[in-house]
């Protein structure tokens, strides 16, 4: 996530122009701030984090939580474990402080030369999160995002029932 306290370096500020370019006609992109970008897919958040690396370097951190409140279990964890093993890109992994399931991978500045590519990545990391964050809620328990979002929205708001104005 990017750091408040510093200013961004010129690497990290050509790379948020470069990914804000490559990502504004998406419809389920938005910039939260500078150097934090998310995407929504499906039930599953993606955020897009950019970061010094070095002093003249950038790294691209996509991060999506897609199940919180889950009981990490040897079945689960051998399950995640094996899926690491075969995806194309990302990996899962274990936040025990919030028992959340995340799915990150981490980009080189280098990935923005092709703009295709690049959103190829996105797109198929996204897919990935949208697909097993439902798959391991079902099966091992927790909330996705999603669910989150929408009991955060009833905790806020009600069931929307609410009496009309007069």
């Amino acid at each position: 996530m990017p750091s408040k306290s510093t200013k961004p370096t010129k690497a990290v500020r050509e790379i948020n122009a470069r990914i804000e370019a490559l990502l504004k006609k998406s419809p389920a992109y938005r910039k939260i701030e500078n150097g934090l970008y998310v995407i929504k897919q499906g039930s599953c958040l993606v955020m897009i984090g950019v970061q010094p690396w070095k002093e003249t370097h950038t790294v691209i951190r996509l991060t999506a939580q897609l199940v919180k409140g889950v009981t990490m279990e040897v079945p689960l964890a051998l399950e995640l474990l094996e899926l690491n093993s075969i995806l194309r890109f990302g990996a899962f992994a274990w936040v025990p402080s919030s028992q959340a399931i995340v799915f990150s991978h981490t980009l080189l500045e280098r990935s923005l030369g092709d703009a295709e590519e690049f959103l190829d990545t996105i797109r198929d990391f996204a897919i990935v999160c949208d697909e097993y964050d439902d798959r391991i809620a079902a099966r091992y328990g927790g909330s996705t995002m999603a669910d989150l979002l929408e009991e955060e929205h009833m905790r806020l708001f009600g069931s929307g029932e609410h009496e009309v104005l007069k």
